[in-house]
């Protein structure tokens, strides 16, 4: 299903589109929001106006067409093939607005009110205030007050306290004045922050960029590393103070369906909001875009109906304990705006990155500069409506479907070959065979399934590795 990055809709998930197995670069049909697998050997478009999974961050470069893909939604490793097909609910762009006008607005809105409520409640202590004189009656205030209530360490609220102080606002800002604004938080003492691709993507090349803490302290920041097909990013703060506390890291393969999450962020500028939900689902199959045509990004994602918006994209999703399990990255939305951006707005829909597989991004970001993305060398289809992941008969850019001494070719793999199975998971599409991969890292031994002349086959592959978007 494709879904919009930071608070963009994100469309149904039923079967993902068809995408390239290896890393495909995802062109943006007119009408479909579809996201294409980055794979080494794949093609895909990102198609517009139709189910692209919002990110709700910054939007990002369009990632070459062939690179393998990371496993997150119905993904495939690479290959070849028309993006058409719906993902999900048809998806509007956002009119581009800098992070600080689109809070600057919300906060024009919330003052009116705020002054409104404050007229009102004046006019009611008066009326109360005479009617007591002239009643006689009598008030009764509460024993205590709200900072004598224990809050302790499982509850919202203290999971709240202690994992605020080491989130972050981004602004994210181009050389043009383009850009928005995401959240991200603490990942080591060093000062490295993780957040989402497309939170950062507009200072990438020379714009600018800053966090700032709930204290109101703000600091410049820098791109270390950017990986769009994950939609995974980290950024270092220039003069990073001593006392950083980096988030605890939690293990997002043993979280079930129900348990308890909460999300932190700055929807639509309202730095350092909390909500709270469960998980929905896990391992949906997610192509998400920023609507910008540029190339997709897969997950295999965990889906919460903890309230997300544009701004929380890049944000942690936490367990009950306040470990981190994911990475608020897309939303499904009805396409509705939302305090005046025209921004779509949150129906209980998100979709976060499990953090097992940022943890390995964000790793290889801050050692190596580069994303690493599994690949199996074949180039699938991103055609909607199939069983599963086709082979192509043609590769990107006129490559060779099966990649010559590559993982398929080594484990037999042909041309029209329909994968169906990775492991124990279904592969309904070539987006959800890319999103599968990516959950692997280069080196791992998968088990795949597939049908040949109607006739099912098993085979192990190995897979292998591309550095690098382009």
């Amino acid at each position: 299903m494709s879904t919009e990055n930071e608070g963009t809709a994100v469309p149904p998930a039923p079967s993902a589109p068809p995408v390239p197995v290896d890393a495909p670069a995802a062109p943006a049909p007119q009408g479909q929001a579809h996201q294409a697998p980055y794979g080494q050997d794949a093609q895909g478009q990102v198609p517009q106006g139709q189910g692209g999974a919002g990110h709700p961050g910054a939007s990002s470069s369009a990632p070459d067409p062939s690179w393998p893909p990371p496993p997150t939604a119905p993904y495939g490793d690479g290959g070849s093939g028309s993006g058409s097909g719906g993902w999900g609910s048809s998806y509007q762009q956002p009119a581009p607005a800098s992070g600080r006008r689109r809070g600057g607005l919300v906060a024009a809105l919330l003052v009116a009110a705020l002054v409104a409520g404050g007229v009102g409640g004046g006019l009611g202590y008066v009326l109360a205030k005479d009617n007591d004189e002239s009643t006689g009656s009598t008030t009764v205030s509460a024993s205590s007050n709200g900072g004598d209530v224990k809050r302790d360490p499982g509850t919202t609220a203290g999971v709240a306290a202690k994992a605020l102080p080491s989130t972050v606002t981004i602004e994210a800002e181009s050389t043009s004045g383009e850009g928005g604004t995401g959240t991200g938080f603490v990942f080591d003492k060093q000062g490295h922050i993780v957040t989402n691709n497309h939170v950062v993507a507009d200072a990438v090349d020379g714009g600018k960029l800053t966090a700032t803490f709930p204290t109101g302290k703000k600091y410049d920041a820098e791109v270390v590393g950017h990986a769009q097909g994950y939609d995974v990013a980290v950024i270092k703060l220039k003069d990073a103070p001593s006392d950083l506390k980096p988030l605890t890291l939690g293990d997002s393969d043993k979280v079930a369906v129900g348990d308890s999450t909460i999300a932190i962020g700055a929807p639509f500028g309202l730095s350092d909001t909390v909500t709270t939900g469960i998980i929905s689902a896990k391992n949906r199959p997610v192509a998400s875009s920023d609507g910008s045509g540029s190339q997709a990004s897969y997950m295999s994602a965990l889906q919460t109906d903890a309230s997300i918006n544009p701004g929380n994209s890049g944000g942690p999703l936490l367990d009950a304990r306040g470990n981190v399990i994911g990475i608020n990255s897309a939303i499904q939305s009805t396409g509705n705006g939302g305090f005046g951006t025209g921004q779509s707005g949150s129906i209980g829909l998100g979709f976060a990155i499990p953090i097992n597989q940022a943890k390995y991004v964000a790793q290889e970001l801050i050692k190596n500069g580069k994303p690493v993305y599994a690949k199996i060398g074949a180039s699938v289809s991103l055609d909607d409506g199939s069983d599963g992941a086709q082979i192509t008969d043609q590769g990107a850019g006129g490559a060779a479907p099966v990649e010559p001494g590559g993982p398929a070719a080594k484990a037999g793999l042909k041309p029209g070959d329909v994968i169906t199975k990775l492991d124990d998971r279904v592969i309904d599409s070539g987006p959800t065979l890319i999103g599968e991969i990516w959950t692997h890292q280069p080196g791992d031994k998968v088990t795949i399934t597939y049908e040949r002349g109607g006739k099912q086959h098993t085979v192990d592959v190995t897979l292998g590795s591309r550095v690098g978007d382009n």
